[in-house]
């Protein structure tokens, strides 16, 4: 039995090596995009206003997903945690290290009875090429690409220029929201801030 004191030097170390390896692992796999990646330069940080605050009830929705499935949030509503990561665009610079970065800490994700889901407002031929370019992802990837970005503009992160913001929200099993990040489109969120939030979630 660990005493909690060890307990709690065992997670800062887990976070530690996780956030080591999304440096050298999730970042490094951008050279594997060399020559397939549109780099559209600095963009405005944050482009729009989201109403919903932490203790809200998420919006439910349905997406296809690259399985062929459709996917609800409210499936997973008494079973799962869950962690929707919205980035803006298959095929650019960031996007395509910070969803690989994710594969290292699927176990964090098990551990705490959670699941990752991840959607675009692009089609699924393009995310079907794009994360086969990536190796595979372990987590449901969604396309809200019609109607355009509803799901995005429900959650209040359908940016001007039609794509999402880069935004996180941490959901408990009853649906209700625990966390948010509407992050600077140019940055990528830090895994071990995910991790922590994960850690607060009731198993």
């Amino acid at each position: 039995m660990l005493r909690k004191d060890n307990f709690y030097l065992l997670i800062t170390i887990s976070v530690i090596v996780i956030f080591i390896f999304s440096l050298t692992t999730a970042y490094g796999l951008s050279e594997q995009f060399k020559g397939k990646i549109y780099n559209p330069g600095k963009l405005k940080a944050i482009d729009s206003v989201t109403e919903l605050k932490i203790g809200d009830k998420a919006p439910d929705f349905t997406l296809p997903s690259l399985s062929g499935e459709k996917i609800s949030l409210g499936q997973y509503h008494g079973k799962k945690n869950v962690l929707i990561s919205f980035v803006p665009a298959a095929w650019t610079p960031v996007c395509s290290d910070q969803w690989p970065g994710y594969n290292i800490a699927k176990d964090f994700f098990d551990k705490n009875d959670a699941i990752l889901i991840g959607i675009t407002v692009d089609n699924i031929p393009t995310l079907h090429a794009w994360t086969n370019e990536m190796g595979g992802l372990w987590f449901p990837v969604l396309s809200d690409f019609w109607a355009h970005g509803a799901v995005a503009k429900q959650y209040g992160v359908l940016r001007s220029d039609g794509v999402s913001e880069r935004a996180i929200f941490v959901i408990d099993k009853k649906g209700i929201i625990r966390y948010i990040d509407i992050h600077d489109i140019n940055t990528r969120p830090k895994l071990e801030i995910l991790v922590q939030e994960l850690e607060k979630l009731e198993k």
